[in-house]
């Protein structure tokens, strides 16, 4: 299957654009989703009283449709329409229903179920009077609430509300794709359950997607028959002193998890006692300065560090013979912290095979102002990427991941489980693993994020961060199952 594309607003046009010059009447493709609308209903409701909220757009004349699908299968629905449909095409998808139509203001009908067909991802401006008013009152029951291409009072670019109301669904209907709204927090939470029914577009050309398997797997570097440790890979961790050692080691047992062939934590002298005591089929040696880590990285394929590596100027220099050595860097926590004061220093030895993994705090001390500047995560991250000429792995509930070349990913299955002290350690060793092996950069962000994502989901409540590593085996399992 080939990798799911996430559409912008003005992408999305475009690729309907494209569609109705090629054949398909705008009409039609309507129908089409307000079949889709309505078969999602059915599919997970019983009948019920029902009022189809229809606005003026072509989103509108999608809702005009699904009522009539509905009506056709026996359900007692009607239509609350905020003005009269004004583009041809809802024109006459209102003219082919027959049913009741009541204006939003005057409507005294009691719905069990309400489908929001008011703007979806087209508007541009608040929501005001009734709209707003219904708006507010979908917070309180959204699981009585079914949204049509989006939630209403959302921008279908940056997935947040555009004024002070938007739509809570728990059920949403988009169509040929995802769009940012479905992607971004808190855009992805008001959606609800998210459907996307395909109503024949055809392809398109984007470098926006969905993280997954369809993204990175036939990347995935699974070994050969005769495949030997060294093939697998040399990855190296750099520990930090003998009181904050745990995260180094969380990073280094992820990435022998993950396939890393030989896994080395290379620490202070003084540290290495309080890491043999916990550790076992990861190695260990001790250096005491950085040409002397210069020379025990110089065969590596992958190298991670700033897990508890120390904020200052000692990571600062380790960081550059680390760069020195042409091993693909995972820069991680203390490592980026420690150029934020010069971070076009850092950027100055980075190259296309690095990673940096930061969250919000960190990618604001070495991007000071982006993402205040930015749309939404995504540009943000891609921006990043460009100026860093790196992978940026920008965390959080919707990590976005990005490359210099402008390809991006939104990772969408996020687990809460992840919020407990230490995870993104273990992100840091996956993804380290999967560059030891030979994985190009950006696929190999993209799948340490969606494995650790899975691990976390597959444990669930509890969830310390010294469990994730045991759990990415059965993970891994699966993607080997599904070849």
């Amino acid at each position: 299957m080939p990798a799911r594309p996430i559409l912008t607003v003005a992408e999305m046009a475009a690729a309907d654009r494209a569609a109705i010059a090629a054949g398909a009447p705008e009409t039609e493709l309507m129908e089409r989703a307000g079949q889709a609308v309505a078969d999602a209903i059915v599919t997970r409701f019983s009948p019920r009283p029902t009022a189809v909220l229809c606005g003026p757009g072509n989103n509108g004349g999608d809702g005009y449709v699904a009522a009539r699908r509905l009506a056709e299968r026996g359900w007692d629905v009607w239509v609350e329409a905020l003005s009269p449909p004004k583009s041809p095409s809802a024109v006459a998808a209102a003219g082919r229903w027959i049913g009741e139509t009541l204006p939003i203001s005057r409507s005294n009908r009691m719905a069990e179920l309400f489908v929001d067909a008011l703007f979806g991802t087209g508007l541009d401006r608040p929501l005001e009077g009734e709209a707003a008013r219904l708006a507010r009152a979908s917070a309180r029951t959204p699981e009585r609430f079914v949204a049509v291409d989006a939630p209403s009072g959302l921008s279908g670019d940056t997935g947040r509300p555009i004024g002070d109301a938007a739509f809570h669904a728990g059920l949403t209907v988009t169509f040929h794709a995802r769009k940012p709204v479905h992607a971004l927090q808190p855009g992805r939470a008001l959606c609800g359950e998210i459907v996307v029914d395909h109503i024949g577009l055809g392809e398109t050309d984007v470098a926006l997607f969905e993280n997954g398997p369809d993204l990175w797997a036939p990347a995935y570097p699974w070994p050969a028959e005769d495949t030997h440790k060294h093939a697998r890979g040399r990855l190296i961790v750099v520990g930090g002193e003998p009181w904050s050692t745990g995260a180094a080691r969380l990073a280094a047992r992820a990435g022998l998890r993950v396939g890393a062939g030989v896994v080395t934590l290379l620490s202070p002298p003084e540290a290495l006692a309080v890491n043999a005591a916990h550790l076992e089929a990861v190695m260990l040696r001790g250096f005491e300065s950085d040409a002397e880590l210069e020379q025990l990285a110089a065969q590596v394929d992958a190298a991670i560090i700033g897990p508890a590596a120390g904020v200052g100027e000692g990571t600062v220099a380790n960081v550059l013979a680390l760069a020195r050595t042409g091993a693909a860097l995972v820069l991680d926590a203390d490592a980026l912290t420690s150029f934020a004061a010069e971070p076009e220093e850092l950027f100055s030895v980075l190259d296309r095979d690095d990673v940096l993994t930061p969250h919000p705090g960190e990618f604001e001390r070495l991007f000071p102002g982006l993402m205040a500047e930015s749309p939404n995560r995504i540009a943000a991250a891609r921006d990043a990427a460009r100026d860093a000429d790196a992978v940026v792995v920008l965390k959080g509930a919707d990590t976005v991941i990005a490359a210099p070349d402008g390809r991006a990913a939104v990772n969408l299955n996020g687990s809460p489980w992840l919020a407990t002290a230490g995870s993104g350690d273990v992100l840091a060793g996956l993804i380290g693993g999967l560059l030891a092996q030979g994985m190009e950069s950006f696929e190999a962000a993209c799948a340490g994020v969606w494995i650790h994502a899975e691990a976390a989901a597959g444990f669930g409540p509890g969830l310390t961060a010294e469990d994730l590593p045991g759990r990415a085996p059965a993970v891994l399992r699966r993607l080997y199952e599904a070849r």
